[in-house]
């Protein structure tokens, strides 16, 4: 089923999500599972997984020359997704980037995810590498989001790359990510919202935001999408704080503030354990206030913890 229809068959009542990372390599499914069982009894419609680019790494070989070789640390998504649907018969939401990717390779992931019955994906440009500056599109891939929602959308409509006998079409509900306090690439949140709605016109059907700490920064965004004519549902993306080190990591590199009264609760703790249930009270207390607020879902960013969103979803559910 997909995301959109879940929204209308319940009619305004707020469901729960989350988002998983496919295993580091070398793990086994089960350590995906073990994360997404305690999770399983509040009948979440579907599942995220995201996808995550290669690295390069560079071998010394001596003599002065270096070996680049590129590594894949956490592959799988497509392969959790089937297996997620084959194991708790719930809908898998694979991201697919622009990063990594040229025209074809996403055409023809396009086509395993039709064959699958995998009918749900939130297209993402990515971010850069580590050995990049900046985001540099693979050679004929993708530069920006937009780019690969309308490459799904003409697929939609049986467009292929290349002209092809049949054209049979598919059928992906395609999600987007939305910026609350604007992207950090992007010099205002008033140009962000602009190419959103780019997005929205080439074919997305729903939004998915960054994770936000003040609700307040959420319901603006709601307003602005509202006064530029973007009518498709907007998702709030949560994720409680668990380390005192993400007071630092988090506005860096998500772009998104941390209230103030937050940061001094979390300085006032001993250790990661209180903070984690400084961040669980603090995502309960959101999630409560978006709830009355009547968003179709509450989607929280696990990073493969389950037991501190376990404790907010019994709270708020």
């Amino acid at each position: 089923m997909k995301v959109t229809e879940h929204i209308k068959k319940v009619k305004g009542k707020t469901q729960f999500t989350f988002e998983i990372l496919p295993p580091i390599k070398g793990h086994n499914l089960q350590s995906i599972f073990d994360n997404i069982d305690p999770l399983m009894e509040f009948n979440p419609p579907f599942i995220d997984v995201t996808y995550h680019r290669e690295e390069y790494v560079y071998n010394d070989l001596g003599n002065g020359v270096l070996q680049k070789k590129v590594v894949r640390k956490r592959p799988g998504t497509l392969g959790i997704c089937a297996a997620l649907q084959n194991k708790y018969n719930i809908d898998a939401v694979p991201h697919v980037l622009c990063g990594g990717f040229s025209k074809e390779d996403t055409e023809n992931l396009l086509i395993d995810l039709d064959f699958l019955k995998i009918n749900n994906i939130v297209a993402l440009r990515g971010d850069s590498i580590k050995s990049e500056t900046s985001f540099t599109p693979n050679e004929e891939g993708h530069s920006h989001a937009s780019e690969l929602v309308n490459q799904i959308s003409n697929l939609n409509k049986g467009k292929y790359l290349e002209q092809v006998e049949l054209s049979s079409k598919t059928d992906f509900c395609i999600g987007v990510a939305g910026y609350p306090e604007k992207h950090i690439e992007a010099p205002t949140l008033e140009s962000d919202i602009h190419f959103l709605k780019e997005k929205i016109k080439l074919g997305a059907d729903y939004i998915v935001t960054q994770m936000f700490f003040d609700n307040k920064k959420f319901f603006e965004f709601q307003n602005i999408c509202k006064q530029e004519g973007i009518k498709v549902p907007i998702i709030p993306g949560l994720k409680p704080i668990s380390t005192k080190k993400q007071l630092n990591v988090i506005p860096d590199k998500f772009h998104c503030n941390l209230p103030e009264t937050l940061i001094k609760e979390v300085i006032k703790c001993k250790d990661n354990l209180q903070v984690k249930e400084v961040g669980i009270e603090w995502c309960i207390k959101q999630s409560k206030e978006l709830k009355e607020h009547g968003v179709p879902f509450l989607h929280y960013y696990s990073m493969g913890k389950a037991l501190n969103i376990k404790k907010i979803v019994q709270t708020v559910f």
